[in-house]
């Protein structure tokens, strides 16, 4: 089964910003709604962020104003702007199938993963 490829990471300090991009296959795509999700060391996977093929989004909490996910249908890319980064946003983020917030994902083919550390 194809996995999704996450990519954009990097090292950034607190305040900075990065641009997440994910391309997943037209079958994981299709007219599923997609999410980031991420996971922190010692913590479980959880939805930051989804966003329906219509254009709908919902967001975690603690990400609102900050992050806005996007996706390009055509194209089958996934897309999270992330501004004003913090600390607690060190994470490496998944993006798959989803839209309920802090959610861990029932998607079964997870790919790597890109790393966002966000430290001074």
């Amino acid at each position: 089964q194809e996995q999704p490829v996450e990519s954009g990471g990097g090292l950034v300090q607190p305040g900075g910003s990065l641009r997440l991009s994910c391309a997943a296959s037209r079958r994981i795509f299709s007219d599923n709604p997609m999410a980031w999700y991420r996971q922190a060391p010692g913590n479980q996977r959880e939805l930051v962020a989804a966003i329906t093929s219509g254009g709908y989004t919902n967001y975690k909490e603690s990400v609102k104003g900050r992050f806005a996910i996007s996706r390009d249908n055509a194209k089958t890319m996934l897309y999270l702007r992330m501004n004003y980064l913090k600390p607690e946003d060190t994470a490496v983020y998944y993006c798959a199938p989803g839209w309920v917030v802090g959610s861990q994902g029932t998607f079964d083919s997870w790919g790597q993963g890109t790393q966002v550390t966000v430290s001074s």
